[in-house]
This record gives structure tokens, C-alpha cells and sequence, in this order.
């Protein structure tokens, strides 16, 4: 029991904020990857957008709140002790700082991205489907920290998830970026109406 209670006290913070770390990205790929689906409208079933949709706002929000407690329960930690600062502040933290900088900036850019939609009619739809893009470097980010930064990042089991859920993200981005876009050029450029010859007008 006291070497269970000395564990949780020296390294309690840190379990916390790496269980949350991951628990971050996995809701950050889902939502991306649902994201994706809908924009490229891979699958069409009846009443399926809808609840795409409401999956896709919960997973955001969520990843959004675990990415705060991740830093938060970082300040607890007496090892690692970066200070509001160095959770705050990008590549300012003494622990590998160019990944956790990379980290904090992907957990703003979520933020920014994550509640822009409850105020997509204020910034206009048209402009936040072009922000909302960006979610994708979201994930990313989050998953060059966790590589760069994360004491999992070694683990088979962490690999073997990047390995099966990297692919699908890549390759509905790449759809939605190439195919779906050119389709919706081609829909929003007004087709030209064929000028219709004018009968030559008869000599009296």
C-alpha cells in the first residue's frame, strides 16, 4: 500500500495528463475522420448525416476538454514542473520543446477550430468551411507530439494503432482534397447555353 500511495504521489499528475494525452488524440482522430466522411460524402444513407454530425460536434468537444486537463494535471507533476508558462507558452517548456510546443499549438488550433462552430453564422458558412479545414493539421500536430513528445510513443500497441487508423485519415483527405473538390468546381461553374442561330432574314 505505501509503495502504491508513493507512486500515485510522485507520478499520479503524470499518469493523469498522459491518459488524458490519449484519450485527446483518439477523440481528435475520430472527429477528424468523421469530419472527413462528411465532407467527401463517402457514405449516403437516410438520417445518417444527422447523427455523423452529432458524433463528430461530441468528439470535438470532448477532445477539446481533455486536451485542457492534459496540460492542466502536467502542472501537478513534480518531475516535469513547467509551470502555467510552459503549458501556456509554445516550444518554451524545457521538456523536448519543439514537440510540446508543436502539442500546445495543436491544442489552440483545436480550440479555435472546435468552437468556431457554435458561431458559423456570425463568421459566415462559406468562410468557415474553409477554416474548418484545417482540423486536419489538428491531428496531425497531435500526432507528431505524441511521437515526438509521449512516453508511449515506443509502445507496440500505440504503433499498431497509428498503423490502422493513419491510412483512412490519409486517404479520405486526399479524396476530399482531389476528387470531391474537383466535383464540386465542376457543379458550381454554370454551364454556358448554347447561342442559338439566327435565321437570316428573307430579302423582300
Amino acid at each position: 500500500m505505501n509503495a502504491t500511495a508513493t507512486t500515485l504521489q510522485t507520478h499520479g499528475w503524470w499518469l493523469a495528463s498522459r491518459a488524458s494525452g490519449l484519450l485527446a488524440l483518439a477523440l481528435v482522430t475520430i472527429s477528424v475522420g468523421i469530419g472527413l466522411t462528411m465532407a467527401g460524402k463517402v457514405m449516403r444513407r437516410p438520417g445518417l448525416s444527422r447523427k455523423l454530425m452529432a458524433i463528430h460536434e461530441h468528439t470535438a468537444v470532448a477532445g477539446i476538454v481533455a486536451i485542457a486537463v492534459h496540460g492542466i494535471t502536467l502542472l501537478g507533476d513534480p518531475w516535469l514542473n513547467p509551470g502555467v508558462g510552459g503549458i501556456a507558452v509554445p516550444f518554451t517548456m524545457g521538456f523536448r520543446p519543439l514537440f510540446t510546443g508543436l502539442g500546445i499549438l495543436a491544442g489552440y488550433l483545436a480550440t479555435l477550430l472546435g468552437l468556431s462552430f457554435y458561431f458559423r453564422k456570425r463568421i459566415g458558412a462559406k468562410l468557415w468551411r474553409k477554416a474548418h479545414r484545417a482540423t486536419v493539421v489538428v491531428w496531425l500536430l497531435g500526432l507528431v507530439h505524441a511521437f515526438g513528445a509521449g512516453s508511449d510513443a515506443s509502445a507496440p500497441w500505440f504503433r499498431w494503432w497509428v498503423v490502422l487508423t493513419t491510412p483512412p485519415i490519409a486517404g479520405l483527405f486526399v479524396y476530399r482534397a482531389l476528387f470531391h473538390g474537383k466535383a464540386s468546381k465542376r457543379r458550381a461553374t454554370p454551364r454556358r447555353q448554347p447561342v442559338r442561330a439566327i435565321p437570316a432574314m428573307e430579302e423582300a
